[in-house]
């Protein structure tokens, strides 16, 4: 039985979501040594330049910077090593087939622990071209009027 319960969000990737067209998501773990384990419990990680790779039937997460342990020895760890993610064979498949044929990108989009165990949520995303970019930000700033319209409304304002 695992110690801790529960969703505890580490480090999360707000730009993936504005730079790419999310079309599907996976859970995947992560093969991790000791001292990286305990860099994420202090809350420490970037994920701002990741991405995954599928090589030889495997799927590796490239230039995740978790810093090294502070309190760590000369066992510490590389702060950008590749790091393998752990996946089911079909889901591997899947990523294969999509990632060769459409030309999709495989994006991190968060990465947490789930009971006690660190997990990355990872994403099968297309890019975005600028105009996309500002389509979306133009339907959101509509959607915050008419909402903003909305609630006057309700309160009996203009």
């Amino acid at each position: 039985m695992p110690k801790e319960l529960g969703h505890k969000v580490i480090v999360s990737n707000r730009r993936a979501r504005h730079d790419y067209s999310i079309l599907d998501t996976y859970e995947a773990g992560l093969v991790l040594v000791g001292t990286e384990v305990k860099s994420l419990r202090a809350g420490r990680a970037s994920l701002a330049d990741a991405f995954a790779t599928v090589d030889d039937g495997e799927v590796w997460l490239r230039n995740l910077h978790i810093p090294e342990y502070e309190h760590g020895t000369w066992t510490n760890h590389e702060a950008r090593r590749h790091r393998k993610l752990l996946l089911h064979r079909g889901e591997i498949e899947k990523l294969i087939g999509k990632t060769k044929e459409s030309g999709l990108s495989l994006v991190p989009l968060s990465l947490y622990f789930k009971d006690g165990r660190v997990k990355v949520e990872l994403a099968l995303a297309k890019g975005k071209k600028a105009y996309d970019k500002r389509q979306d930000l133009a339907k959101r700033d509509a959607q915050r009027e008419i909402s903003r319209a909305v609630g006057r409304a309700l309160k009996g304002r203009r």
